[in-house]
């Protein structure tokens, strides 16, 4: 588990409150995991999930109560990206500000580069 890579990787107050919040309700050590795969409209997509504990090989954002596991080919794809949580008219989501992305889709959640 190492914590230098996941500097690279900014997570907003919002998002840190409600993946807290989210964490609140697991078993110590669960983690909020943030993930890249291949699909989507665009390409690439990505995925959250909890997580019972990150592995050896994840990179690990820890703020606020937030704790967030990144494995070593997503953050490939995530480095320099902000993880925000937003709460609008069209609902609650986690949305992934990624510079890295040349193209995204119209709901956020897929990209391609």
């Amino acid at each position: 588990m190492t914590t230098g890579a996941a500097s690279e990787v900014a997570l907003t107050d919002q998002a840190a409150k409600r993946i807290g919040a989210l964490l609140a309700g697991e078993a110590p050590g669960a983690v909020f995991r943030v993930s890249v795969e291949g699909g989507g409209c665009s390409g690439f997509q990505y995925q959250f999930a909890i997580s019972p504990a990150p592995t050896e090989e994840d990179a690990v954002i820890e703020r606020d109560g937030a704790r967030v596991a990144i494995d070593p080919a997503s953050m490939g794809f995530l480095a320099g990206a902000k993880i925000d949580f937003v709460d609008d008219l069209m609902g609650q989501s986690f949305r992934v500000e990624n510079p890295n992305a040349t193209a995204s889709c119209g709901c956020g959640t897929s990209f391609s580069i």
